[in-house]
């Protein structure tokens, strides 16, 4: 049996992955109105990940026997001043979440829950490569400056990234 502080910090935390796939869809929506289809495409996956980790955190707390809770989420922005911008949200966005996760781990250890925290260590690693992954973009925004068709190299080096595995129908892939 889960612990109630645990059970409901990982609802909430449901709730925090539930807002970044709507920010990231929100996200991709924007660069398609920018003509940004490589965005689209990257931000869509980001948010399908996302997605994964809702579907991984409610699959939890149904073997613990803990109810899950879903919450009203917040709408997302719809526009940004710059791709660039967008990217920095993001991540910006990423680092917040890492703490949230590490809020969850510091709770699990507290409550000496060892099965949470190793659910939670997976999620560990993944924020360190959440954060690398979009560090990485805005450091290839940077780097083309203002150079005429730079944002276009970069789209396409987004439009590259392979395609996420739908969380809610994985035996599609």
């Amino acid at each position: 049996m889960l612990d109630k502080k645990m059970a409901a910090a990982i609802n909430n935390h449901i709730q925090e992955e539930m807002y970044s796939f709507y920010l990231y869809l929100a996200m991709a929506e924007y660069g398609a109105d920018k003509g940004l289809m490589g965005m689209r495409h990257w931000m869509r996956n980001q948010a399908m990940e996302e997605m994964g980790h809702v579907v991984r955190f409610m699959n939890y707390l149904e073997e613990k026997g803990a109810a899950v809770e879903l919450k009203a989420i917040k709408a997302p922005p719809k526009s940004w001043k710059t791709p660039q911008l967008a990217f920095e949200e993001v991540y910006k966005h990423e680092v917040y979440i890492t703490s949230c996760i590490n809020n969850l781990v510091d709770l699990a250890l507290s409550l000496k829950d060892h099965s949470t925290a190793n659910l939670l260590n997976w999620f560990v690693g993944e924020q360190v490569e959440e954060e690398a992954g979009v560090k990485g973009v805005v450091d290839m925004i940077n780097l083309t400056g203002n150079a005429p068709g730079g944002m276009f190299m970069v789209d396409r080096e987004l439009a590259a990234r392979p395609a996420a595995v739908d969380p809610l129908n994985p035996a599609a892939a």
